[in-house]
């Protein structure tokens, strides 16, 4: 099996490089020598227009109001127009955090996202924002013990995945073993190379077995928990056994992919503007401002593809039906029309219009909130408590053209 994906990865890789070589930005930007700077290859994405035809034959969305308009026509989803999915790869076992509803369109999409959803609502935020506290002080208590730290795995990667496993109702004894988990499934996303598919079908063994002993318990005792909520669900019968699993396995990827990635680059931004640095220091209650600025500056997740399932006219660009559209959010959220000197991280900044980081339309992120709220208590505690924070080697980025983030960040204090 792992011969045949890495024919396929080969494959892939020999046709970006064609492309780069005949000047395909798009084949371009995914190269890794783009990865630690990838916005001039962005900048001639925008050169292009608004809306154009890559040579791999995606479409390429780059304006914040392309972008925008693509995310909420209802014409258009996540899947191809005859409902089957963006793409498919046998490893010999499901990967819990795939085919999820993040991957569906309505009515599947609808009808999951609402059981969900109450697990976000703004009445269990005052709940969360006390946990995440407690969470973010015990971890930095750890951090000034040790005085020398690498960050991602010292408090960006524990925070959400400390959150999410108790969003979950994963019990305490598992830390560990869940925060592998989580690094595994995170790493998992741009998967590239053959050689991690044995560790990602080892990680998806185990999180379905933990899925499916959690389902069972919290069928014989229920608690307010997801999991719970969702096996209330199964006995409804408004949810299946397999989509009760890919949505907790969902939960787990989005709870902590976005987050970490946000933690990461915010203290990295930071600690590359010390003028900013100090502003958060000074008065912490800029903390949500560095969250927003982070988001739209170093967009988590840079692209996501949609396919039309109709024929459409947008920006005056005739798209045929079964289209597929990569909507570059990094792109869109430095967007000169929306964001005046994009270029600049400027925890100041006072946007018009909401960054794209978190989507918009149907498939806006449901756990916006508390990503926002986990970004928020962390930036606040580490300016208060941690104001001495400072670099003590180069940051390793994560090897991804998908994801702007860190695989280590070291520091001290």
């Amino acid at each position: 099996m792992e011969l045949g994906l890495t024919a396929q990865f080969a494959a892939q890789r020999a046709i970006q490089r064609l492309l780069r070589l005949l000047g395909d930005p798009v084949s371009d930007f995914q190269h890794p020598s783009r990865r630690d700077d990838p916005y001039p290859v962005l900048q001639r994405m925008r050169d292009r227009g608004p809306l154009w035809k890559s040579m791999s034959g995606a479409w390429v969305a780059t304006t914040y109001d392309v972008c925008e308009t693509l995310l909420r026509d209802r014409r258009i989803g996540v899947r191809h127009a005859d409902g089957r999915p963006p793409y498919e790869m046998n490893i010999g076992v499901q990967p819990p955090w795939t085919n999820t509803f993040l991957e569906m369109d309505p009515p599947d999409h609808t009808r999951l996202r609402r059981l969900v959803t109450p697990a976000f609502s703004r009445g269990r935020m005052p709940a969360y924002e006390e946990r995440i506290g407690v969470v973010v002080d015990e971890l930095i208590d750890e951090l000034e013990t040790a005085r020398e730290f690498d960050l991602i795995e010292r408090f960006a990667g524990p925070l959400p995945i400390t959150v999410i496993r108790e969003l979950l109702g994963v019990p305490d004894g598992d830390d560990a073993a869940f925060a592998h988990y989580g690094k595994v499934v995170g790493a998992a996303v741009d998967l590239n190379s053959a050689a991690d598919v044995p560790e990602i079908r080892a990680v998806s063994h185990a999180l379905r077995k933990l899925f499916a002993e959690l389902i069972e318990e919290r069928s014989k005792n229920p608690g307010d928990d997801v999991i719970s909520t969702l096996v209330t669900a199964l006995d409804a019968e408004r949810i299946t056994p397999e989509e009760l699993v890919t949505t907790a396995g969902l939960l787990l990827l989005a709870g902590f992919e976005t987050t970490v990635n946000l933690l990461g680059n915010g203290v990295q931004l930071l600690l590359d503007h010390p003028e900013q640095w100090a502003m958060l220091r000074a008065d912490p209650d800029l903390a949500p401002r560095v969250v927003e600025e982070t988001l739209r500056f170093e967009t988590p997740f840079q692209f996501g593809v949609r396919f039309t399932h109709e024929p459409i006219t947008v920006a005056d660009v005739d798209l045929p039906a079964d289209a597929p559209v990569l909507i570059m959010f990094g792109l869109a959220n430095r967007d000169p029309e929306v964001f005046p000197d994009p270029d600049a991280f400027d925890i100041y900044r006072d946007a018009p219009k909401e960054h794209l980081a978190f989507a918009t339309g149907p498939h806006y992120c449901l756990g916006a909130p508390l990503a926002r709220m986990e970004g928020d208590l962390a930036f606040r505690a580490l300016a208060t408590r941690l104001p001495t924070l400072h670099r003590t080697g180069p940051a390793k980025p994560r090897p991804s053209s998908l994801v702007r983030g860190f695989l280590t960040l070291p520091l001290a204090v």
